[in-house]
Formats: structure tokens, sequence, C-alpha cells
């Protein structure tokens, strides 16, 4: 039997610490492919839903935490921005953008709907709003995205300020629901910057 010298052990543990290492980094190695993959995946169904082909924009719209089931929302943000526009949503507002969602097809219990339902308790960060509306100019843009225009979002946008507030009808858009107005149909339009 032969013996085992104190450097042949400490030169096995020297190996077997070294093979487990680069296991490791292997396996870290092919996560970070898998995850890649994943996200290449997303981008491009969500360019397929969206109409959009530029990668920087739909890298831009996984930024903004929107995944291929929750794109369908992005035209919804200037509407959920105008029911935010007065510090809350009220259930008028509410009950409209739930109907709006319905019409765009946004099923009951979705990924989409779970994050419309969110929105609209928890006002989304103004990140979402100041990048969206570039992103929804893009998306109406895009070849096949006839479904909708600007002058449908800035008229939902409109409809759901004018859903709460005024009494007798009279001033139901408020002040800053009136300048948001300007502002979302300047540039949902492209007419600003």
């Amino acid at each position: 039997m032969p013996e085992w010298s104190d450097k042949d052990v400490i030169a096995d543990r020297g190996r077997s610490l070294e093979e487990e290492y680069f296991r490791k980094k292997d396996r870290e190695l092919i996560e970070k492919m898998r995850q890649a993959s994943a996200a290449a995946a997303a981008r491009a169904e969500m360019g397929a839903r969206t109409g959009l082909t530029d990668p920087q924009l739909l890298e831009e719209l996984q930024a903004l935490g929107f995944t291929p089931e929750t794109v369908v929302l992005v035209p919804l943000v200037p509407v959920i921005q105008v029911a935010w526009a007065e510090g809350g949503v009220t259930a008028p507002e509410r009950a409209l953008i739930m109907k709006l969602a319905r019409a765009r097809g946004i099923a009951e219990n979705s990924a989409a709907d779970f994050q419309l339902t969110d929105w609209l308790e928890r006002r989304p960060p103004d990140e979402v709003f100041t990048r969206a509306t570039r992103l929804i100019r893009a998306m109406l843009a895009a070849p096949g995205q006839q479904h909708l225009s600007a002058d449908d979002l800035v008229k939902h946008c409109e409809s759901i300020a004018s859903a709460s507030g005024g009494i007798f009808g009279i001033n139901r858009v408020s002040a800053e629901e009136r300048q948001l107005l300007t502002s979302l149909a300047e540039a949902l339009k492209g007419r600003a910057g």
C-alpha cells in the first residue's frame, strides 16, 4: 500500500478546490447565459406585441418593469397618470380605466390586470410616466399598430379627467388635469420633446 505524503494530500486538496471553483464559475456562466436568453426572448415577444423593433426601446420597456404579459398596459400609462393628477384615483376614474382595460383585452386576474390594479392603488413611479410617452409614440408609429391613435389616447385621458370633480358638471377638469392633458396631447402627437 503506497504511503501518502503530506505533499500529495495538499496537492489533491488544491486540485479539488480548483475543480470546485471552476464548476461554480461554469454554473454561474450557464445561469447568466440562461438569463440573457430569457431576457432576449422576452424582448422579442414584447416586440411582437408592440410592433417595436428597436432593441433600445425594448430594453427600456424591460427596464421599466414591463414583461410580455404586462406590455399591453403601456398605452394606458397616460390615462393612469391623469387619474393620479390630483393625488389619488377616484372610484369613477377607476371604473372607467377598468372598462378601458377590458375593452383593450386585459383579462381579469391576468398579470396585466394585477399590475393595473396595483397602479390604481399605488401611484407608479414618475419614471414610468416620463419614459412611457416616448415609448407610446414609437408604438403608435409602428407598422400594424393602427388600432389605437394618439387622438384616441387623448380622448381617453380627457374622459378620465372629467370622470370626477366639479359641482353640477362645472369645472369637472381641474387645472392640474388640464395642464397634464395639454402636455400629454403635445407629447403623444409628437409636438413636444
